[in-house]
Parts: structure tokens; C-alpha cells; sequence
């Protein structure tokens, strides 16, 4: 019996259906992972920042994320007021929106973003580089690559 469960388990695996998880709203994962983007975007847009998280996908040790930051208790951030548009760092002109995705990968205990962008007019992780790594939590984008 084992040995059928385990055969299963294996045919389930190739055919994706044991695929990423979502880390529930309080888990040492899920703010592990949002204090691994928020230095990222506080140097953009200022601090303090908390996320609205749209999607949070986790498999092994790579992870996925689209969140739109806003500032404590649902303020809205003005981009024109963001150190990074006061430093010369963006052009309004191609920023789409405040979204946010990141590709992280686990080093040794830390979640690290290894990969960001705020405000994409397209889907910049849909990369065959970067799904060779990161297909697990972004089979979507990844599918034909």
C-alpha cells in the first residue's frame, strides 16, 4: 500500500498537482517574507509600508508574491511624493501602478527578494531564466516556456 501512495504521490508531482501553498495571515512565513520586500520598498516609496497581498504562493524554497503597499491603516502612497521620484529614480510616465510581484529564494533560515518590480506595465517574470527557478510558484506564467 505504501508502495501505491508513494507511486501516486510521484505521478501527482510530475503532473503539478502537488504545487505551492499560501501562507496564512499570521505565520512566520508570511511576515518573513513581507520584511524581506519591505526595505526594498520603503527605499522607493518611503516608510512605513504595509501590504494588501493579492497572491502569496510557497514551494520549497522559492516563493512568489503580488501585494500593493500602502502606508499604515490603508493610506494611499502618492508616487509623486516618494523619495524615489524626489531622488530622479522613476519616470511617472512608465509607471503603471503600485503592484508589486517578487521572486524569493530561502537562505538558510532568511527569505530573501531576490527579484522585484513596482509599478510593471507587463509581465516581467514570465522570463524562461527566471521560470527555470521559479516555475514551482508561478506555473502560470511559466506554462510554454
Amino acid at each position: 500500500m505504501r508502495n501505491v501512495m508513494l507511486a501516486i504521490a510521484v505521478c501527482l508531482v510530475g503532473q503539478g498537482a502537488l504545487a505551492w501553498e499560501e501562507p496564512a495571515r499570521g505565520t512566520a512565513t508570511r511576515a518573513a517574507l513581507m520584511d524581506a520586500i519591505r526595505p526594498h520598498l520603503e527605499w522607493t516609496l518611503g516608510a512605513p509600508i504595509e501590504f494588501v497581498v493579492h497572491d502569496l504562493r510557497v514551494q520549497g524554497p522559492v516563493a512568489f508574491a503580488a501585494v500593493t503597499p500602502q502606508r499604515p491603516g490603508g493610506g494611499q502612497i502618492d508616487w509623486r511624493q516618494t523619495p524615489s521620484v524626489r531622488r530622479g529614480d522613476v519616470d511617472l510616465e512608465y509607471i503603471d501602478n503600485l503592484g508589486v510581484q517578487a521572486l524569493y529564494r530561502k537562505s538558510g533560515n532568511t527569505w530573501v527578494a531576490v527579484h522585484w518590480g513596482i509599478g510593471a506595465t507587463d509581465v516581467w517574470f514570465s522570463d524562461p531564466n527566471l521560470c527555470a527557478s521559479w516555475r514551482s510558484v508561478i506555473p502560470d506564467v511559466c506554462q510554454g516556456l
